[in-house]
């Protein structure tokens, strides 16, 4: 994960509140990204914090987010968390929503 200082999770009151990382099929690339925010963890969840932001990862998803980076971006059209980067993907869509793997 990266810096996420000015992040709306950080802001949030709900400080039980994590963000929740899936993978789900479909997009224009076969794979996308999901993040939804989250109040509990299952038993097969990866958690992982950086600066109060506790991002969850199934074991599942985890699979095809391995070794990714994670970021809050800011852009004139929507600010969101979006995966930066990710070593499981061999190509994926501009807009860094979907994924192939290879």
């Amino acid at each position: 994960m990266t810096d996420f200082k000015d992040s709306e999770l950080q802001a949030h009151e709900d400080a039980e509140k994590m963000l929740r990382l899936s993978i789900e099929a479909g997009g224009c690339s076969g794979f996308q990204y999901k993040f939804s925010l989250d109040d509990k963890t299952n038993s097969d969840d990866r958690i992982f914090e950086r600066e109060g932001v506790k991002l969850v990862v199934d074991n599942i998803s985890y699979d095809f987010v391995k070794g990714s980076t994670v970021d809050y971006v800011e852009e004139l059209i929507r600010s969101a968390f979006q995966v930066a980067s990710n070593p499981s993907a061999v190509g994926g869509c501009s807009c860094k929503s979907s994924f192939i793997v290879g």
